[in-house]
């Protein structure tokens, strides 16, 4: 396969990844927290001792503002960052004493976040026309 279709077509699946993957935390997640933030946030888990408050916010800017900037392709890379952290808490901290099917969910968001701080989000994002130039070199 040519380098340029090869391209094209990794970018559309970062992109179907992104969205997809993006889609699903912000309607299953992130949004129903922003929703419901008043009953949610003084009852929520404080796996890292920050507070349940603090630790609350923490999570919708990981499944909200994060993963939006994710979805968009906008500062790709920097956005995986808290989402990342907040996955790993999720599934090594808070669950670890759990069953393997409450991590599962983490680990598989983990993982998608992951790929994406390595590869970028593709050309079909913000981060191509307006974004960073972070070129990670191996």
């Amino acid at each position: 396969m040519p380098a340029r279709i090869q391209d094209t077509a990794a970018s559309i699946g970062l992109l179907i990844l992104r969205l997809l993957a993006g889609g699903v935390l912000l309607y299953g997640h992130g949004w129903p927290k922003v929703m419901h933030w008043r009953e949610s946030m003084g009852t929520f888990p404080n796996p890292i001792g920050v507070g349940p408050v603090a630790g609350f916010w923490l999570v919708v800017a990981a499944e909200v503002v994060s993963n939006v900037l994710v979805m968009l392709g906008w500062f790709t890379r920097a956005a995986c960052v808290l989402p990342i952290g907040f996955f790993l808490i999720a599934a090594f901290i808070q669950h670890a004493a759990d069953p393997f099917q409450r991590k599962e969910l983490a680990l598989i968001f983990l993982a998608i976040y992951s790929c994406l701080f390595f590869t970028g989000p593709g050309r079909f994002a913000l981060d191509e026309k307006f974004g960073p130039r972070l070129r990670l070199k191996g």
